[in-house]
C-alpha cells in the first residue's frame, strides 16, 4: 500500500487523498458511549457519480453521513467536498434529512419550506423577490408538488413530505446532494418521483449520496454502492461491489436471500 492509494476490501482503489472526488472521509471514527457506531472509515465519492450507503440496522450510515456533514462531531477523521473541508464548501452541498427527524407541526407552507433552500444565499437580512418565488415553484414543479404551495406543511402525506424537502434541495442548487434513505415510507410514486428527480441531477453532472436500505433496488437506482457494518466493507460500482460475497460480509445472519433480488445473486 502506498502513500496515495488504498485498497478497498473488494481489491478496487482510491486516491488516498480525495482532491478530485466530491466526498472523501478519512479515517472517520464516531462514538455513542463506549461503543464506536462508525470506526475508521474511509470512502471516496467520485464527482457525477450516484453511490448507495448500504448496511444492516445500526451498522453506521446515517451516522456516516452527518459526520460528514458536521451535523455530529467525530472522535476522528475528516472529510473534503470537492478538495475542501465542508466547512468551506457548505454552497455546494444539499443535505435531506430522514423525514422522521423532521418537526411536521411547525407552522409553515409548502412555498415557505422550499424558500428556506435560498438563505444561504440571501443571508439572514436578504429580502425575497418575486423571481426567488418563481425558482422554488420550479423546484416544486421538478417534484409535482406545485398544487400545494400554499398547504401547510403539516398537512401533507409522508410522500408529499419528502417531495417537499427534495424541492427545498434543488432550489440551493447544489453540487453535492445528501439524503438519508430518501424513499423511507414513502408511496411507490413518490419513490418514482424522486429516482427521476435524482437520476437526472447525475446527468446534470451533480453527485448524489444517499443512505439506502432496499437492496433489490441498487442496481436500477445507482451506479455505486458503499457498504458498511461500524467500518467499511466494500466500496465501488454496482458490478464491482455489489455481490453475494460483499453483502454476506456486511449482513451476515441477518441477510435475507428475498432481499437481494436475482440481480445482487448473479442468477
Amino acid at each position: 500500500m502506498t502513500a496515495i492509494e488504498l485498497a478497498t476490501s473488494n481489491g478496487t482503489l482510491m486516491d488516498d487523498h480525495g482532491a478530485d472526488a466530491a466526498l472523501a472521509i478519512r479515517s472517520m471514527t464516531v462514538s455513542y458511549g463506549q461503543k464506536p457506531a462508525v470506526f475508521s472509515v474511509d470512502m471516496t465519492v467520485p464527482r457525477g457519480s450516484m453511490t448507495a450507503i448500504i448496511g444492516p440496522n445500526g451498522a453506521g450510515k446515517s451516522t456516516l453521513l452527518k459526520a460528514a456533514l458536521g451535523v455530529i462531531k467525530p472522535l476522528a477523521g475528516s472529510a473534503t467536498v470537492f478538495g475542501q473541508p465542508v466547512e468551506n464548501a457548505r454552497a455546494r452541498i444539499a443535505y435531506v434529512p430522514q423525514r422522521a427527524s423532521v418537526d411536521w407541526d411547525f407552522p409553515t407552507r409548502v412555498l415557505d419550506v422550499v424558500l428556506m433552500g435560498l438563505y444561504r444565499e440571501l443571508g439572514l437580512l436578504g429580502r425575497l423577490r418575486g423571481t426567488h418565488k418563481t425558482r422554488a415553484m420550479e423546484c416544486l414543479e421538478r417534484v409535482d408538488m406545485q398544487d400545494f404551495a400554499k398547504r401547510q406543511i403539516g398537512q401533507l402525506s409522508g410522500g408529499q413530505q419528502q417531495r417537499v424537502f427534495l424541492a427545498r434541495a434543488l432550489a440551493q442548487n447544489a453540487d453535492l446532494y445528501f439524503l438519508d434513505e430518501p424513499f423511507s415510507g414513502v408511496d411507490a410514486a413518490t419513490e418514482k418521483a424522486i429516482i427521476n428527480v435524482l437520476q437526472g441531477l447525475r446527468a446534470d453532472g451533480k453527485t448524489v449520496v444517499a443512505v439506502h436500505h432496499d437492496l433489490s433496488t441498487v442496481p436500477d437506482y445507482f451506479d455505486r454502492v458503499f457498504l458498511i457494518n461500524t467500518t467499511r466493507v466494500a466500496e465501488g460500482t454496482v458490478e464491482e461491489a455489489f455481490t453475494p460475497q460483499t453483502l454476506q460480509e456486511a449482513y451476515g445472519g441477518r441477510l435475507a436471500m428475498g432481499q437481494l433480488g436475482q440481480t445482487a445473486l448473479g442468477t
